[in-house]
């Protein structure tokens, strides 16, 4: 699909050999060959391909080629699953006109497709991605406190015994499992807003170096502004991945204790069974000669003496705290 933007009609096949000096911006959502080579013929450039957006090498991501900016960075979308899933988003600026390519909705786009109708300062398509930009960063802001808001619940979850204070062991194991879970879905979100932080600075800073004579000195000012948002919000993500290791570790510590407890358990139990199960073997020999068979009172000692094998374990067990 092919939007051009200050463009009275949806329909761009009537349009000339040169491309309309109203249009600034083109945007192409899983574009057709026919619409790539529309745009390819109209403004004399390259449309990339969605394996050259997916490289991550930065000589493939930030490319300045006969006075034009080929840009890539990685964006986050939601599936239907409301699953985060990174898709490659490639920005070609030259001196008026912005061409995105894309293969996924993305709602910020929508958004600033919203405003060009009424927003006077986007005039060209620099304007067009520097407002892309800043609502990229934005939105990558709303995400890393919404995480921040999430790992502090986790966070009081853990430390406030919420995944040990249980009389069933297997109610224990169950939420440790879910904890587990869960702080392998915030660092992967985590890592894929890193991605997204890293990909937007860095093609804020190229776009703005580069030097050429129409990125205006107020494209460039909102670039360095951007830049400077990405270095802050990297240091709250750092921050963020910090705690989540520290969580990861305090719930693998946990399972360990759990862990540690039922060897316990399986501990003690096995050695309070072996001298019962010892002094039942010896007496339950068929030798001819026994002295205990000839006693009076050889049937109540013996299991006095078995019962007393098990129970002096346990004893010495107690005394020395096993069962606190």
């Amino acid at each position: 699909m092919l939007k051009l933007y200050r463009w009275p009609s949806d329909d761009w096949h009537g349009i000339g050999a040169e491309m309309p000096s109203e249009i600034i911006w083109a945007d192409l959502l899983n574009a057709t060959d026919e619409e790539k080579q529309f745009i390819e013929r109209l403004l004399g450039i390259r449309i990339p391909s969605q394996e050259s957006l997916s490289e991550i090498e930065a000589s493939s991501r930030l490319i300045f080629d006969h006075g034009t900016l080929y840009l890539s960075s990685p964006a986050v979308r939601l599936t239907e699953d409301n699953e985060a899933e990174i898709t490659p988003v490639g920005f070609v600026i030259g001196p008026r006109v912005l061409v995105t390519v894309r293969f996924a909705g993305l709602p910020i786009f929508d958004d600033i497709g919203k405003r060009i109708g009424s927003d006077d300062s986007l005039e060209n398509g620099m304007c067009v991605f520097a407002s892309l930009l800043e609502a990229m960063i934005d939105r990558g802001a709303d995400v890393l406190e919404h995480l921040g808001t999430k790992v502090d619940q986790l966070s009081r979850g853990v430390f406030k015994g919420g995944l040990v204070h249980t009389q069933r062991a297997v109610r224990s194991s169950r939420r440790m499992r879910e904890a587990l879970e869960n702080v392998g879905e915030l660092a992967d979100r985590l890592t894929k807003a890193r991605d997204v932080l890293l990909g937007v600075g860095r093609i804020a800073s190229f776009a703005g170096d580069v030097g050429s004579e129409w990125v205006t000195a107020s494209s460039k000012k909102r670039l360095e502004a951007v830049s400077k948002d990405v270095v802050s919000l990297s240091d709250y993500e750092t921050r963020l991945s910090d705690k989540i290791q520290l969580l990861l570790d305090a719930v693998l510590g946990f399972i360990s204790i759990q862990q540690n407890e039922l060897f316990k358990i399986l501990t003690i139990v096995s050695v309070v069974g072996v001298p019962p199960t010892i002094l039942v073997g010896v007496w339950g020999m068929n030798f001819r000669h026994m002295p205990e068979l000839d006693w009076t009172f050889g049937y109540p000692l013996a299991w006095l003496a078995i019962i007393a094998s098990g129970v002096l374990p346990l004893i010495w067990f107690k005394r020395r705290g096993w069962f606190d």
